[in-house]
């Protein structure tokens, strides 16, 4: 064979000979590791600290995010937790709420670019993180390096095809995390919590994006190592996270708390509302439930009547789907609905209005303890001789709640 045919042969195959499936199954591994280095190490050890990562787990994650993605740590967390400081409005790196959707969609890393060269940015938000000799003459001041040794690796290992390889793995992080979570994650899915952001969880993409998609959950307790909460919730990352845990390479520090509930108390007191306040988003979780079950009866009712088509029946549709929502992330255009609603129905507006009362149970920061005891014993009598099943049931559970 001449150096010609030689050098072509290698060209076409690479130095493996690979199928086009191996190449394939390479490169859905690299980049699932990429993403399972920016969930650990990046989001949940680095940014939030939700976990402590052993040696080698941590230096294999720093040299792995350089070789396949150039981005720099003390950059990420900076804006990650500025994301979270000043989570939808003007400040926010990336909201698709201030931004738009299709901006956050298309130019996701360009945003994220802008704001790595902010300096006042990285110097507040960026304290804490990795700080030793690799880190501020490899990994930080030569990030570029890693990227063209990644494509060097891919182009010998599989031939021309490896450029491929390796453009997928360059967009692999822009489009599932500058992208769609940055994006999606805030724009559209499920919430199981009222959050004090438009977060929002966009499963099934749990293996693709590493846990990464609950995102809401992760907005409501962004300092849980573990993201899921729900039994048909799925986060690989913590999966990864505990399976390292049992070899003594990670320690979690914290998780989102669990709601218990024991034998119903005949008088609410301190310690129920201490596990009330800690327990503070389930507990709206579950008082929207029962909101959204009064407007489902109510359409029933109309249904049954044959108010199909009424307005009133139009009303209760936007109530069930807003209603449980807190009154700040209800578009205006459904307010005029909303309050047709209420006042069509005394039992959705007592509900409504018990549910901002129960509310200042975590949100007066000048009462005394003792008088919030009180006012959650006088809240729980209120709501359990309204006459309205949902609050009497909803208030004996309250009594139920354990720390």
């Amino acid at each position: 064979m001449t150096v010609h045919d030689a050098i072509l042969s290698w060209l076409i195959d690479g130095l493996t000979g690979a199928s086009w499936w191996q190449v394939l199954v390479y490169t859905l591994v690299v980049t699932h590791i990429t993403i399972a280095a920016v969930t650990i190490f990046l989001h949940r050890a680095q940014a939030h600290r939700a976990v402590d990562l052993g040696p080698i787990p941590s230096h294999f994650f720093r040299f792995w995010l350089w070789l396949t993605t150039g981005m720099v740590t003390r950059e990420w967390v900076a804006i990650h937790r500025k994301h979270h400081a000043k989570c939808e409005t003007e400040e926010d790196p990336h909201s698709p709420i201030t931004r738009g959707i299709k901006t956050v969609l298309t130019r996701g890393a360009e945003l994220y670019r802008t704001e790595a060269k902010n300096e006042e940015t990285i110097k507040k938000f960026s304290h804490g993180v990795p700080d030793d000799w690799m880190e501020r003459n490899v990994y930080s001041r030569r990030s570029v390096w890693g990227i063209v040794l990644m494509m060097i690796i891919n182009v010998s290992l599989f031939g021309i095809i490896g450029i491929s390889v390796w453009a997928v793995q360059m967009a692999w992080i822009p489009i599932w995390a500058a992208g769609v979570i940055n994006g999606v994650g805030h724009y559209w899915g499920y919430r199981n919590f009222e959050a004090q952001d438009a977060s929002t969880n966009v499963s099934p993409w749990g293996l693709i994006i590493g846990g990464e998609e609950l995102h809401n959950n992760h907005h409501t307790y962004p300092t849980s190592a573990k993201f899921s909460v729900k039994p048909f919730e799925f986060d690989i990352g913590w999966g990864y996270i505990r399976a390292m845990e049992m070899i003594g390479w990670a320690k979690v520090r914290k998780t989102a708390p669990q709601m218990r509930t024991g034998e119903i108390k005949a008088v609410a007191d301190k310690d129920t509302l201490e596990a009330i306040i800690a327990n503070r988003y389930e507990v709206m979780a579950r008082y929207a439930r029962g909101l959204r079950g009064a407007c489902k009866a109510e359409l029933a009712h109309l249904k049954a009547a044959g108010e199909e088509h009424s307005v009133k029946f139009h009303q209760f549709k936007m109530a069930k789907r807003w209603l449980h929502r807190d009154a700040e992330k209800i578009p205006a255009a459904f307010q005029a609905q909303l309050e047709g609603a209420r006042a069509a129905s005394p039992v959705l507006d007592k509900l409504v209005t018990m549910r901002e009362e129960l509310r200042q149970l975590w949100t007066r920061t000048n009462v005394s303890a003792e008088q919030l005891v009180h006012d959650l014993q006088a809240w729980c009598r209120k709501a359990e001789e309204s006459g309205i099943a949902e609050l009497k049931s909803f208030a004996m559970g309250l009594r139920a709640v354990r720390a």
